[in-house]
C-alpha cells in the first residue's frame, strides 16, 4: 500500500541545528510526491516528504500483531541524513513491524520515528496479520542417546598418571617449584 509520510520542520533551538524534524503522520493511499509543502505557520512547516510502499510479509505476522497490541498502534518511519536534498533528510522506509524498526535502531545510523497508525491502516494490517499468523506449537526438545561420558578428551592434566582424580593438580611439579 502506498503510504505518504508527513514531516514537521520546526526552528532549531541550538546554534548547531537550524531545524528540528519530526514525523507526525502517515497518509495511507497517498499519491507520489516529493517534499510538497502542506502547511506553514509561525515558522513551523509540514511537508508531505515522500510516498513509500508499506509492504507486509506473512513471515512477520507475529510482529505486526505485537505492534497492534500496543496502547497506540504505530507505524515506524526510518529517516536517514542526506546532503543530496535541500531538506537534509531522506525517508528510507515505512514499516508496521516493531521488530524491523528495532533492527534499524540498533545500527544507530538511521532516525526511527514512531507515528500513530490511522484507523483504516490498523484494520488493513490486522486483517493481514490474522490471516497469515500461525501459532507455533511448543515442541519439547529431547536429548539424544549419545553417551558423552565415554570419551574423556581434554579432561585433567596429562602429567597425572592415575585416573582416580583427573582434576587434581600435579604434585611433582608443585614440589619442584617450591624448592
Amino acid at each position: 500500500m502506498p503510504v505518504g509520510v508527513v514531516l514537521r520542520r520546526t526552528p532549531g533551538v541550538t546554534q548547531w541545528a537550524k531545524y528540528a524534524w519530526k514525523a507526525i503522520a502517515v497518509l495511507p493511499g497517498a499519491a507520489e510526491t516529493n517534499w510538497q509543502l502542506l502547511r506553514e505557520q509561525d515558522g513551523v512547516s509540514d511537508f508531505h516528504a515522500a510516498t513509500l510502499s508499506l509492504e507486509l510479509h506473512g513471515s512477520d505476522a507475529e510482529s505486526y500483531l505485537h505492534g497492534l497490541s500496543a496502547e497506540v498502534p504505530c507505524v515506524y518511519v526510518v529517516l536517514r541524513d542526506s546532503d543530496a536534498t535541500e531538506h537534509s533528510l531522506e525517508v528510507t522506509l515505512v514499516t508496521a513491524s516493531p521488530y524491523e524498526a528495532q533492527d534499524y535502531a540498533d545500527t544507530g545510523e538511521e532516525i526511527i520515528e514512531k507515528v500513530p497508525m490511522p484507523d483504516g491502516l490498523i484494520a488493513w494490517v490486522r486483517d493481514f496479520a490474522l490471516e497469515h499468523h500461525h501459532e507455533e506449537r511448543f515442541k519439547k526438545r529431547r536429548r539424544d542417546k549419545t553417551d558423552i561420558g565415554a570419551v574423556e578428551d581434554g579432561i585433567g592434566d596429562a602429567r597425572i598418571s592415575q585416573l582416580a582424580d583427573v582434576y587434581r593438580s600435579p604434585v611433582k611439579a608443585k614440589k619442584e617449584r617450591l624448592q
